[in-house]
């Protein structure tokens, strides 16, 4: 199947994640993500690949068996669920880009500008995938679900090429929490080292992210009516405002919006004068940074219990996933290696970013299996600008397909 319409095709299932199941435990969170997951199911038993699981909560996975020896066993990851910042049905369309503006949607004016979008133009003569601007295009992550099934359509077409065990997972839930991967026993799989497809333009390849945590922060004021309050009301959302006074100042997003700079993100308080809970994310990339900023949250709140008095504050903290780079240790391990030397071979150029949140391989290489993050080709995710060039997609089926190339020879 042509991988351009193959990813249309993915499209016009809606798969939008739904927060609220998710909050409630339910996987998949969006039904859609089940029925996707049955075509992908259909298409891997045309592919004629093995091992073919599709669970309950519609994480699947399959196996096409190595021709050679002495191989790695190679996994690479893609996500079911879109983005719940739009939900309504992707009507994806195809434009011949010549330059200039593409409209999305006359009815609308809704165009992509070349003005506001400037790496437009690296895309003059190249087919453009886009929505008509009522939705997402869902190329986060289903670009990177085509890509995948793109290079084991190539493999099985092409049996002399040499080969080891190749293994493919799709995850539901990305977008609320990583949950998939959470759910997600590498231990099934048992490969080598693997591979998630969910960054964004040509040649961008991630193998650090944030280590993330949140924090959670209940404030217990005293109530009292304010006729007889003197000396007796303790108002717990100014005791949350005394707390939010003492966070690092310029330490929060709309301070460090770049690099490799970490923060504390004030992100929600809720309340009264009785009670207040303050929600935090604290993000940073080094590790020992990270514990760093743990700490000063659970001195903090130690050091406001004795001003304050017993039970006056507490605090929750949970950890949301680690740095890829946790895991892989040197950027000369072998799957970056790899990865590394199939962009030179294809004549692609490595952007090499540090990735400002978090993807299923963050949780993947928690649990063992090291998971570096390859480009789908997309732009502007989470977005009705959200747009696909169909170079760039083909261009990331040919980097798993060369990636795996370069591992037959390579021993386990």
């Amino acid at each position: 199947m042509d991988i351009a319409q193959r990813f249309i095709n993915y499209t016009k299932i809606n798969t939008t994640t739904h927060k609220e199941n998710g909050l409630a435990g339910i996987m998949p969170s969006n039904p859609n993500e089940m029925q996707l997951a049955s075509l992908l199911e259909k298409e891997l038993k045309e592919l004629g690949l093995s091992q073919i699981i599709k669970r309950s909560n519609s994480i699947t996975t399959a196996l096409l068996p190595a021709n050679v020896s002495n191989a790695p066993r190679i996994a690479f990851f893609a996500h079911l669920d879109t983005s719940s910042e739009q939900k309504n049905d992707t009507k994806a369309q195809i434009t011949h880009y010549e330059g200039g503006d593409i409209c999305l949607n006359k009815e609308l004016d809704l165009y992509l500008r070349e003005s506001e979008f400037k790496e437009l133009k690296n895309y003059k003569g190249d087919d453009i995938i886009h929505t008509d601007g009522t939705s997402l295009l869902g190329a986060d992550d289903k670009a990177g679900i085509a890509a995948i099934m793109d290079m084991l359509e190539f493999f099985v077409k092409n049996p002399s090429l040499k080969h080891g065990d190749i293994i493919v997972g799709f995850l539901p839930d990305e977008e609320q929490g990583l949950r998939g991967a959470k759910a997600f026993d590498v231990k099934e799989v048992n490969a080598d080292f693997g591979y998630c497809l969910d960054c964004c333009g040509i040649g961008e390849f991630i193998y650090e992210n944030w280590n993330a945590a949140d924090a959670i922060v209940t404030f217990q004021g005293v109530s009292a009516h304010p006729m007889s309050a003197k000396c007796k009301l303790v108002n717990s959302l100014i005791l949350a405002h005394q707390f939010i006074s003492m966070l690092p100042r310029g330490e929060a997003p709309e301070y460090t919006t770049e690099g490799k700079e970490g923060y504390f993100w004030v992100k929600e308080l809720n309340g009264n004068s009785a009670k207040t809970i303050l929600k935090i994310d604290i993000r940073e990339f080094d590790e020992e940074k990270y514990n760093q900023r743990i700490q000063f949250l659970k001195d903090l709140c130690n050091s406001c219990e004795k001003l304050w008095g017993k039970q006056s504050i507490q605090i929750h903290l949970s950890h949301r996933y680690k740095n890829v780079f946790n895991a892989l240790k040197t950027k000369d391990c072998l799957p970056v290696k790899l990865a590394l030397k199939a962009y030179e071979n294809l004549d692609i150029k490595a952007k090499i970013i540090p990735m400002r949140g978090g993807y299923d391989g963050a949780v993947l290489s928690e649990k063992g299996l090291m998971c570096p993050n390859i480009f789908t080709g997309a732009h502007n995710f989470h977005s009705i600008y959200e747009y696909l060039p169909l170079k760039s997609l083909k261009a990331a089926s040919k980097v798993l397909q060369e990636i795996i190339l370069l591992a037959s020879e390579t021993k386990a």
